[in-house]
């Protein structure tokens, strides 16, 4: 493999989602050329803002998915976890030998598989990607895990632009084992503090249970910024969440592990965001987030049923 299969000067991204937008903002920063395609560009509604947001990073916005992927060293696949396998397969109709795919979706080590073969049948090369926290606030510094033969290679090419990388497998399906696993964990945690917190608060008991779960886990924050968190992350991203926990159940179900915990959570995280809807209550962006007058809202509302 030559040096110039390792250049990095061209980037495109396939989603101009959150994770996207922030990718490629800092793609731009470290000075490379960097454009997208976006589904919802073809959504008249929708594609002014996508135009707008690109215009003010310095993003190119393509009409066409072969238009974005023409003459890109390096191909980032940031869509939605329903979409993983789709975006891989019509990249792959475009992609060419040499080019790299890099896919940071949140899906089971089976899909990633999947996609490889997909990408690879192009004589492009597949790298996994497992992002293990929330884009923002990191933006291009977001730890990831990256899996594949060439995910050594592109980790050193990455980190130099700025990213913060680490390959942790010449098999694809372990950086992902590794997310969804830790996923079984943060994101039951958010909806068991969910469920907990709301019937807590249903019985004026909120203080002496975080007080109780503060004195067991003492360096958590039970009693400071952590429910907030939390249950901020459900109100959020739930819907997102719940699609991410049903790969987790398909990483399990694949291990011959029954699902149980995984996919509750799936199912909490999507009623809470259901119940959000049916309300008309929505995620206070920009402003704090609290939880128990959040909880109250959706609550009250229950009670005058």
């Amino acid at each position: 493999m030559g040096e110039k299969t390792l250049q990095l000067n061209s980037i495109a991204l396939i989603g101009f989602g959150e994770a996207g937008a922030l990718l490629a903002q800092g793609c731009v920063q470290a000075g490379g050329k960097v454009g997208t395609y976006d589904i919802k560009v073809h959504d008249a509604a929708l594609r002014p803002a996508l135009a707008e947001r690109a215009n003010a990073l310095g993003v190119a916005l393509h009409d066409s998915l072969e238009s974005a992927l023409g003459g890109a060293d390096l191909v980032i696949s940031a869509v939605t976890a329903s979409s993983a396998r789709m975006a891989a397969e019509a990249a792959a109709e475009f992609l060419r030998p040499g080019q790299y795919f890099m896919d940071i979706n949140s899906v089971s080590p089976a899909t990633k598989e999947l996609d490889r073969d997909a990408v690879e049948r192009s004589g492009a090369f597949y790298v996994e990607s497992a992002v293990m926290a929330p884009v923002p606030p990191y933006g291009l510094k977001v730890p990831m895990l990256l899996g594949g033969q060439q995910a050594a290679a592109l980790s050193e090419r990455l980190n130099a632009l700025g990213f913060q990388t680490r390959a942790v497998a010449t098999r694809v399906g372990v950086a992902s084992a590794i997310k969804m696993c830790r996923s079984v964990m943060i994101k039951g945690l958010e909806a068991l503090t969910v469920e907990c917190m709301s019937a807590a608060r249903r019985y004026g008991a909120e203080q002496e249970v975080l007080a109780s779960l503060a004195e067991t886990f003492p360096s958590m924050g039970w009693t400071e910024n952590l429910p907030n968190y939390l249950i901020s992350r459900v109100a959020e991203h739930g819907r997102r969440r719940a699609a991410e926990m049903r790969e987790v159940v398909e990483t399990l179900q694949d291990a011959s592990v029954d699902p149980l915990m995984a996919s509750a959570t799936a199912q909490l995280q999507d009623a809470f965001v259901d119940r959000m809807q049916e309300l008309g209550i929505s995620y206070p962006v920009g402003e704090k987030f609290v939880w128990p007058g959040f909880v109250d809202a959706l609550q009250e509302q229950k009670a005058a049923e």
